[in-house]
């Protein structure tokens, strides 16, 4: 007969299984909370209905074509740079991500999942804002992959921004940041308000946000047809770059 060996194994799980058991934990976190959901669900839901339907700016051709992909990039701000940054602030100050310091996962596979996890969320954001937009008559063009990889792009540029901020910060300075970059974004990155109706200067600086690029490309795609202006491309991935090199040198668990 085979003995039953009921000690512990005495090395830890391999890096996928430790990497795939914490995006669960961290999807189940954000799938729970309610006022995360008020951020990626409701607030990206009510600014697509009432730009899309009231004359706030001045747009030409269908409202809805033009706010649509903004929204689209409110929501991977929304979910992978305010609330994720915000949440993982307070995960610090409660002592949880210190806790998780001192198990085999690494800084990059705490990263990492929560990337992940952001991603499915947004899946379902997007279903969500599409399936309004056609309700309000939204006629989309150009390549879905092209739509995909901006997005998936935008996500893990604005999630590593998001954890640099919350891996620095204290969790009020955090969310007090968090919040206000949010605001200052949705109004000077082109999601409701077209850059032309700024000056040149400052539309040649604010060209060069992260929200900027990955509305003009989305934009580009969804309501021109065409493709995604280099341009976008460089921008997301410059911030990107640095902005997850930075928080996977920098990230402090407590």
């Amino acid at each position: 007969m085979t003995a039953l060996v009921l000690s512990p194994a005495a090395a830890a799980a391999p890096a996928a299984r430790r990497l795939a058991a914490q995006t669960r934990l961290e999807l189940a976190l954000l799938l729970r909370n309610g006022e995360q959901l008020l951020l990626t669900i409701v607030i990206p839901t009510v600014v697509l209905l009432l730009f899309a339907k009231l004359p706030i700016v001045d747009i030409h051709g269908p409202r809805v074509d033009f706010v649509l992909p903004g929204v689209l990039a409110l929501a991977v701000l929304s979910t992978a740079f305010t609330g994720q940054a915000i949440a993982t602030g307070f995960e610090r100050r409660y002592g949880v991500l210190r806790r998780l310091g001192s198990t085999p996962l690494t800084r990059l596979e705490l990263l990492t999942a929560k990337t992940a996890a952001v991603l499915v969320v947004e899946a379902l954001q997007v279903g969500l804002l599409v399936a309004v937009g056609f309700a309000l008559g939204w006629s989309p063009h150009g390549s879905p992959l092209a739509v995909i990889a901006l997005l998936i792009l935008g996500t893990i540029t604005f999630s590593g921004l998001g954890l640099l901020l919350a891996g620095t910060l204290r969790a009020e300075a955090t969310l007090a940041a968090a919040n206000l970059l949010y605001l200052l974004l949705l109004g000077l990155g082109g999601v409701v308000v077209p850059l032309s109706d700024f000056g040149s200067s400052a539309r040649h600086v604010l060209e060069l946000l992260p929200i900027s690029a990955l509305t003009d490309g989305l934009r580009a795609v969804l309501r021109g047809g065409g493709g995604v202006p280099l341009h976008d491309w460089v921008t997301l991935l410059v911030w990107g770059v640095a902005g997850s090199a930075i928080s996977a040198r920098t990230f402090r668990w407590s």
